[in-house]
């Protein structure tokens, strides 16, 4: 049936909303699946896509897996591969993982909605340059005639920041791609969030637990989703139940991937359960929170939650310990603390929910 970048040419470039909906709903579903084997694409272009036949709802399909590679789930790859115009900025920079092919699939998003490349140069360093400097465009038509939603679906793929980008399973359960009703699948970075959370500190659970009381509906609908796949019984979650649905999906390519160790990580679920709201704290994303128009008022309404249930006084060495830093950090630390109660002010606690990357701090010389 052709590549996917024939028939774009063939449409004079663009697709209405309703067809490049159809599209995009099976490179997820697809991307989904190998994600969740451990399997990263590194090439995600419209000519890596093929029509089973020339029909206009044909079924669209992956190829061309020659530069794929498996990742364990603690890994980062660091070889500079793929097409220019559809690499990440992570890629670039010799660190990225599965949010690489997300990336890619935010540029054919953008192509098949506006028709014209998000970033463009006249060599191949200059479009590197463009990748990690320049901001798409979003204000030349068409897009003023395309609905928000879409947009608001296209900017959260083509965050620079690889942590605040949707996975494939996250889009899905986007709000525009919502009425194609897409068969969501387990997306297996809640095992690294729930792995996560189940070896923090009481003090940082309870800072998840009211920001989980903030989480918009929208979020939810995909943590929903998630929990379910995750088959619950007597209304929580259990380790038995994360082995279970893991070894649903298993295929070799899992198994080479060594995506199942994290389950041994995930021990101390043998003495637990999360129930659905539990699940939340310990499933969500503060990154991909921060990555929301409405993350200050998210933020305000999660501080409401800390301040009944969670704050407590707490010392500038207690908190560097709680966030792994060292003596260096206590005078950015000490800004975060109110002097009248001794207590994280909402700066403070914003701050402390995304963590200081060891880069960012000045904890350790460089």
């Amino acid at each position: 049936g052709g590549e996917l970048l024939d028939r774009i040419l063939a449409r004079g470039g663009r697709y209405p909303e309703v067809d490049a909906k159809r599209i995009l709903v099976q490179i997820l579903s697809a991307t989904a699946f190998f994600h969740l084997q451990g399997v990263v694409h590194r090439d995600l272009k419209p000519e890596n896509f093929l029509f089973t036949s020339r029909n206009e709802d044909a079924i669209l399909k992956v190829i061309d897996f020659g530069l794929s590679d498996f990742i364990r789930y603690d890994q980062r790859l660091n070889d500079v591969v793929g097409s220019a115009y559809y690499v990440a900025p992570e890629v670039l920079h010799r660190s990225y993982s599965t949010e690489a092919d997300m990336w890619s699939i935010g540029v054919i998003s953008y192509i098949l909605l506006c028709g014209s490349r998000p970033f463009y140069g006249r060599t191949e360093s200059a479009i590197f340059r463009c990748v990690l400097r320049a901001n798409p465009n979003f204000e030349d038509m068409p897009w003023p005639s395309i609905s928000p939603t879409a947009k608001d679906f296209v900017k959260r793929l083509l965050n620079k920041d690889h942590r605040k980008r949707m996975t494939a399973a996250q889009a899905l359960a986007h709000p525009w791609l919502r009425d194609e009703n897409p068969g969501l699948l387990l997306d297996f970075s809640v095992y690294k969030l729930v792995k996560s959370y189940i070896r923090v500190s009481p003090f940082r659970r309870s800072a998840l637990k009211a920001l989980s009381k903030a989480i918009p509906d929208d979020e939810l609908v995909f943590l929903k989703a998630q929990f379910m796949l995750l088959d619950p019984k007597d209304g929580g979650l259990s380790l038995n139940s994360f082995t279970t649905a893991l070894t649903r999906y298993a295929t070799d390519a899992m198994m080479e991937s060594r995506l199942p160790d994290i389950l041994n990580t995930m021990q101390p679920l043998a003495q637990k359960k999360l129930d659905f709201e539990e699940f939340c704290a310990a499933a969500v994303s503060v990154y991909q929170l921060e990555a929301l128009e409405e993350w200050e008022q998210i933020a305000t309404s999660a501080f409401e939650h800390f301040e009944q249930e969670g704050n407590r006084t707490i010392s500038v060495q207690e908190l560097a310990g709680e966030m792994s830093l060292g003596p260096n950090a206590y005078p950015l630390l000490k800004d975060w603390i109110r002097s009248s109660d001794g207590k994280l002010s909402f700066l403070g606690y914003a701050k402390f929910l995304h963590g200081v990357t060891v880069r960012s701090s000045s904890s350790r010389p460089r």
